[in-house]
């Protein structure tokens, strides 16, 4: 490593340290160090407070009444302060990677928000008045300590997306099938014991990803008219899942040998997806900018 180099990397190290023990001190001169200064609506009506070691969102960010954007993903937040639902216009909202053991109820009275990041948290459940985001399309949910499916989620008529993978669920509830927009369902890394009997009944699904669960044996999926891919691998089936002509499967047995099928689960991942509902991370045709 040059001398150059090595000096900008000591740099960054000096800065993220400074930046953790500043996140104790609750200061307003210290938060402005964190966040800079939040004094004037940004042009794009974008707000990003990612990796800023943040313990606490500063109020003067709920001020832009106008946000239609805030990411606050990888820091530190346990909370949100309550005046969050005074932004009113707000579409996508990112919270993943943090501290939070449950979801502040001023997220629920979001009224336009439609994307939701809530992955690689605490959560172990959900609060009834997540219901009230009528609008919510989007919700990622993977990486948190759910070991029962939270039911409030089936009463999100918009979904068309949902991530839950890499929890400890072992079941969908019946009321599942009411979400008749679902077009994806992502339940890797979960204990499944069986595929779950609702998603066979749930015609308008193009994507279902259950990797890495517990399944033994697959149902037929032939007569799901909306399938287009659909994710098996690392389960201990007997059999793979029969699917209509031009559905692809990712898993054993599928068309793709078994050194392939890491790379062919994220590409067709990536490309169906694409085609159906979401562009991750931010998902820009279900954002008016």
């Amino acid at each position: 490593m040059s001398s150059n180099s090595l000096v900008a990397e000591t740099v960054r190290k000096m800065g993220n340290a400074m930046r953790s023990i500043l996140a104790f001190i609750p200061s307003e001169r210290c938060q402005r160090f964190l966040v800079g200064d939040l004094k004037e609506m940004p042009l794009d009506r974008t707000l990003d407070l990612s990796s800023r070691q943040l313990r606490k969102l500063p109020v003067a960010a709920c001020l832009f009444n106008e946000l239609v954007k805030l990411y606050l993903s990888d820091n530190n937040l346990s909370s949100l302060p309550a005046e969050v639902q005074s932004l009113r216009k707000l579409q996508l909202l990112a919270l993943d990677f943090n501290c939070f053991e449950e979801l502040p109820l001023a997220i629920c009275r979001l009224p336009q928000l439609s994307i939701l990041y809530l992955g690689n948290n605490r959560l172990y459940h959900l609060p009834v008045e997540l219901r009230e985001l009528r609008e919510l399309s989007t919700l990622w949910l993977e990486t948190n300590c759910f070991t029962v499916f939270p039911k409030v989620v089936c009463e999100l008529s918009n979904l068309k997306t949902l991530h839950l993978g890499y929890n400890q669920i072992r079941s969908l509830p019946k009321e599942f099938g009411r979400l008749h927009e679902l077009r994806s369902i992502w339940l890797a890394g979960n204990q499944l014991p069986d595929f779950p009997p609702v998603l066979l009944e749930m015609h308008s699904l193009a994507v279902v990803d259950v990797d890495r669960n517990r399944i033994r044996h697959f149902p037929s999926l032939s007569h799901m008219q909306g399938l287009k891919l659909v994710i098996y691998d690392h389960n201990p089936c007997v059999n793979a899942p029969a699917v209509a002509e031009g559905v692809r499967r990712v898993g054993r047995w599928a068309d793709s040998s078994d050194d392939e099928q890491e790379d062919d689960a994220s590409k067709a991942a990536s490309e169906t997806t694409a085609e159906v509902v979401e562009v991750h991370p931010e998902e820009q045709q279900n954002i008016q900018g």
